[in-house]
Parts: C-alpha cells; sequence; structure tokens
C-alpha cells in the first residue's frame, strides 16, 4: 500500500467556518506551562482560542452508549471517528483535553497561533488513488484545505548554509556547489533507481485497506489488474528492486553503492526527519513515496493557510457533518471489559458509556496497556509492548515577535544540522525551524511572525524524569536545553532577532509531553527498525478492543496515524459498505 506516511507529510486541511470560542483558562494550556512574563520573569497562566470545539460530556446527557467510542482525538482518533460516522454508525469520540488534535493541535497566545507537532507538509491537495491518506479521508469526508505553497527550505549543515529546492533538478545544483561532482553522480543514480519503484509503492490506495480478510476484495481483487500493469511497465529491473519495499532503505543505497559522506547524511536527516530514524531503520517504501512527492517534476511543499489546526478543524467537522459526536475534557479512565471482551469506558467522573460493536483507542500502546484491567493483560501482550523501544521526545521552543527589522526573504522552513559525526538522531544536534507567519500572515498579530523550533524526537526523557515541574532544577534545565534551539533561531532568522524583544516565549520539555499530550515517557512513539521490527496491527488480543495511531501500521507522522484510523473504520463495517465508499470517490 501507499507508505506517504510520516511526519513531514501532512493532507489537505480546509478554511475552517467555524465560530472560535474563547475560554476562560481555569488550567494553564500545555505550551503554556513555561511560559514567561518579561515584566517579572513568573510563569503565567495564559487563555487561548478553543476551535471547533465541543461540550463537556456531562451527567445529564442521555447518550450513554454508541456502536464505537473513540478514545483520544489525534489525527488517528479523529479519521477513524470520522470515517465511521461516514459509514453511518453511532460514534462517540472522547477526549481527556480541552482541544482537539492530540500532537498536532494548535493553541492561541496572545493572537499568535502556535501549531504543537507537525509543520511541515507535503501532498496537502491530492486526490486519486495514489493520494496521501489522509487527503484521501478528507475527500471521503468531503473536506479539502487551501494552503500555500513553497518549494524550499533553508539548510544549515557542516558543510555549508544554503536555499535547498525540491523537483527533479534544483538540488543537483545544490551538490554540485557544496558536496562536488561525484555526490550529483551518486544522487542521480539513486533518483534512476528510486523513481521508477514509486509506481509499486503507491499503487494501491491506502483507504481500501482493511484488517479482515476482507481486503482481498477490497484491495487485493480490486486493484490488481492496475498492480500487474503496474509491475509490468516498470519492467524487469525496477520490478525486481521494488521487492525490497519492506527492507531497510539502506540496503537500496548499498546495493547501488553509494558512499558519499554527504548523501548519506542527507539521506539519514531526511529519514530521521520522515519516521524517526535513520536510513537502516525505515522502510524504503516511505522514503521510495517520498522522492516521487519531492523530486518529481513540478513538486512542492504546502502548508496549510490555517496551520496545523485546519487538518483538526476539517476531521471535526467530517465527523459531525456525518452525525458523530466529539467530547472534550471528558478523560477516559479505563476500558471495562467484561466476559473477555471490550464493553466501553468508564471516564475519571465516574460514568460508564457502552460500546455495541467495539472501543478503538488512539492512545499509544503504553498508555492503552494502562488502561486496561490488569487480570484480562496477558503476559505476551504486556511484554511486547513493554520491550518495544520507543523513540525519545522533544522540546519545544513557540516565539512571537516583530516583525520589523527581520529580513523580508526570511524563509517558513530551516533545518541546523550542527555535527554529521555525532549523528542526525543525536540529542541536541538537529533543531528544525518554522515561520509560518512568513506564507500565512494571519496566523500572527499584523506585522508580527510566528516561530517554533524544536528538536524533534532526539530529547531524552531520563534527564527530566522525577523533576518537579514548579522547581528551580526543573527551570535551569529547560534554559540549558533550549539553549540550542535559540542559538539556532538566531541563526535562521538573522541579525535582527531578539530574544528580549520576544513578545511570547515558551519552552516545552518531555514532561510537557508526557502530562499534556499524555504520552508515555513523552515519546515521539515506537522505534521499530525496518527489517526486524514490525508496527503493531490494529487488533489487540481482547476482543472488540481495536488501535489506532502512531503505534500501530503503518507508523508515525500524520499520514500514516490517518491511514491507521481509516483501516480500522473500514474493518468496523461490511465489505460492501466499504466498497460503495471507495466508489463514491472514485479510488
Amino acid at each position: 500500500m501507499c507508505p506517504a506516511m510520516n511526519t513531514m507529510r501532512g493532507v489537505g486541511v480546509f478554511p475552517c467556518n467555524v465560530v472560535r470560542v474563547r475560554r476562560q483558562c481555569s488550567r494553564i494550556h500545555h505550551h503554556s506551562s513555561s511560559f514567561h512574563n518579561n515584566n517579572n520573569g513568573r510563569t503565567m497562566r495564559k487563555c487561548f482560542v478553543v476551535r471547533n470545539s465541543s461540550s463537556k460530556l456531562d451527567d445529564g446527557d442521555d447518550d450513554a452508549e454508541a456502536d464505537v467510542i473513540v478514545i483520544g482525538s489525534g489525527i488517528g482518533g479523529l479519521s477513524c471517528a470520522a470515517m465511521l460516522a461516514r459509514y453511518e454508525q453511532d460514534v462517540v469520540l472522547l477526549e481527556s483535553h480541552d482541544v482537539a488534535g492530540g500532537a498536532a493541535h494548535s493553541f492561541d497566545v496572545k493572537g499568535y497561533k502556535f501549531d504543537s507537532g507537525p509543520s511541515l507538509f507535503s501532498g496537502l491537495q491530492s486526490r486519486g488513488p495514489q493520494a496521501n491518506p489522509l487527503a484521501q479521508v478528507l475527500d471521503a469526508l468531503g473536506e479539502s484545505v487551501p494552503c500555500a505553497t513553497y518549494d524550499s527550505w533553508m539548510v544549515y549543515v557542516p558543510e555549508a548554509d544554503f536555499l535547498s529546492r525540491i523537483g527533479p533538478t534544483e538540488f543537483l545544483k545544490d551538490l554540485q556547489n557544496y558536496a562536488g561532482p561525484e555526490a550529483v553522480r551518486e544522487w542521480q543514480k539513486l533518483l534512476d533507481a528510486v523513481l521508477p519503484m514509486s509506481t509499486a509503492a503507491m499503487a494501491l490506495p491506502p483507504l481500501s485497506v482493511r484488517g479482515d480478510f476482507g481486503v482481498l476484495y477490497t484491495a487485493a481483487a480490486r486493484y490488481a489488474p492496475s498492480l500487474f500493469n503496474t509491475f509490468f511497465q516498470m519492467g524487469p529491473q525496477a520490478a525486481l528492486r521494488s521487492t525490497q519495499l519492506l527492507s531497510p532503505f539502506s540496503q537500496i543505497l548499498d546495493s547501488l553503492e553509494l558512499k558519499h559522506p554527504f548523501i548519506r547524511n542527507w539521506i539519514d536527516l531526511l529519514s530521521f526527519l520522515l519516521a524517526g530514524v535513520k536510513s537502516d531503520s525505515i522502510l524504503s517504501a516511505e522514503m521510495v513515496y517520498m522522492f516521487a512527492e519531492w523530486y518529481k517534476p513540478g513538486g512542492c511543499l504546502e502548508y496549510p493557510l490555517d496551520g496545523a489546526a485546519g487538518i483538526v478543524d476539517a476531521l471535526v467537522r467530517g465527523l459531525k457533518k456525518f452525525g458523530g459526536r466529539i467530547y472534550l475534557q471528558s478523560h477516559v479512565e479505563k476500558i471495562v471489559v467484561e466476559n473477555e471482551r471490550a464493553i466501553g469506558v468508564k471516564l475519571r467522573s465516574g460514568r460508564f458509556i457502552r460500546a455495541k460493536k467495539a472501543v478503538v483507542s488512539n492512545a499509544s500502546m503504553w498508555d492503552t496497556l494502562k488502561l486496561l484491567p490488569q487480570e484480562v493483560i496477558s503476559k505476551s501482550y504486556s511484554d511486547r509492548i513493554n520491550t518495544t523501544r520507543q523513540c525519545e521526545s522533544f522540546m519545544h521552543l513557540h516565539l512571537g515577535f516583530d516583525a520589523e527589522g527581520i529580513r523580508s526573504d526570511l524563509g517558513i522552513h530551516h533545518i541546523v544540522v550542527n555535527d554529521w559525526e555525532r549523528g542526525v538522531d543525536a540529542d541536541q544536534n538537529v533543531v528544525l525551524i518554522s515561520v509560518p507567519s512568513v506564507l500565512s500572515p494571519n496566523l500572527a498579530p499584523i506585522g508580527k511572525h510566528v516561530l517554533h523550533a524544536y528538536l524533534p524526537g532526539t530529547e531524552p526523557f531520563e534527564l527530566w524524569e522525577g523533576l518537579d515541574r514548579r522547581s528551580a532544577e526543573y527551570k535551569n534545565l529547560k534554559d540549558q536545553r533550549s539553549e540550542i534551539m535559540w542559538k539556532a533561531v538566531e541563526r535562521a532568522v538573522g541579525t535582527g532577532f531578539s530574544r528580549e524583544k520576544c513578545e511570547v516565549k515558551l519552552v516545552g520539555s518531555p514532561l510537557t509531553h508526557q502530562r499534556f499530550l499524555r504520552r508515555n515517557r513523552g515519546t515521539y512513539g515506537p522505534a521499530m527498525q525496518a527489517g526486524k521490527d514490525t508496527f503493531p496491527g490494529h487488533s489487540t488480543p481482547i476482543p472488540h478492543l481495536y488501535c489506532c495511531g502512531d503505534s500501530t501500521f503503518p507508523g508515525i507522522g500524520v499520514p500514516a496515524v490517518a491511514a491507521s484510523g481509516a483501516i480500522v473504520a473500514n474493518s468496523l463495517v461490511s465489505v460492501s459498505q466499504h466498497s460503495q465508499l471507495l466508489d463514491a470517490i472514485g479510488i
């Protein structure tokens, strides 16, 4: 199936004709936990905008049951719930936070609208059989999203600082200038080998997949002719190489004898940005799909005009349009199991909600395990989860500042790599920076910029474990560990930038992730190694309990979790209903 499912790839976002509700915040927003007041340096509590908010589930509500209950409103949970509503299932989505979106939600401080997670997207406007999985979900919901398009980002690496452009030829010029002719030769050799493979990687629409034998009809039989033609047209060499799509991408690099240090480092960087692992651990299919998106003629990157919140808004709209219900501030305390099957959930308030057909958890595998009664968990199930290696966590820096004095050609995205030798997965080494107000000025007050810098899944949780968030030790550690981001921002934004003049300064730590995103140890997700590990499927040893999100196939990233949510929804309806949906959206 199409594995275009990674952190860097988003899909379709829509303008929001919704009423934005400003609420008086009785508790701090998760990124405001470290907001510094410039006057007295104290931590401030801030109000923020809740988009597409829904009421809290109260004891007086008369909807104590549903066909399916979905726990968590991350992109995976929203995709699952919205698709189930599209299938005319009675679905209730329960979210512990007071805003939907999970790790992809957005928040507002002083008129600055910040992304909390993913910020680098492509394929947002795609449609049809080869479209990004989230685009296919949005298409099924009748939602779409306008975006600003661009074709480059700034790169700061040990060799040079340069503007890297996507497309089939532009990057070759960068390589010639900064890495030399041998790097150009190897990159062209890689493109010649990989781009033909992309037709195989993209041949099966993600929305056709389901988690039972019905997949033989909705995917295998339905698309067999096109799959056969795809492999026939590829020729024997490319078809043979396509058998490596489920192997580590490094195997393809090795088979092509690509040895130039810059090429190997650059591919490791792309791999890490895609899936949180280097080229020796990422599935070749993911990289092949990314190459097809970025290095084809006319390729472009996209940023939703309402930020990542636009994705969330579109999914919530789709969910509600088809009769689904979402309740915020409705914390699930446990999954209720009777007669060895999941029958519903119990909220922190003590309320029980029955699920007539299934319970779906969009929490991580580790957090889902905590929701289950100990007596129903088999040792093999708990051991598999507890021994799964985790990616590290994040550091975040959210800034709001005056655009006066900032250069007019400031780009939206900047990537800083301090030391190739340490590896792109080393802590305090790679910094990603997004300045979305460059392309979408409505995300900041007039004449201002909004900026999000982060360490992408490289911050060790062990450094933070057990710290009191109110202690001086915690504050000092935040100051120390965020310094690398401040320096990267100063390097990227230039001489017109001043820390002291920032109107908003927010530092998020792994404890921020753990507390407000309810992520075990603040983790980015499972650290699966292609060729050795596989992401779990969506069913569990407990009948009627399913999982979606980044702890399940196909893995980490916005499109990936959207695909996982759709797969679960497909699996909970008949093959006939599934096929009718595929017909309706023309795939």
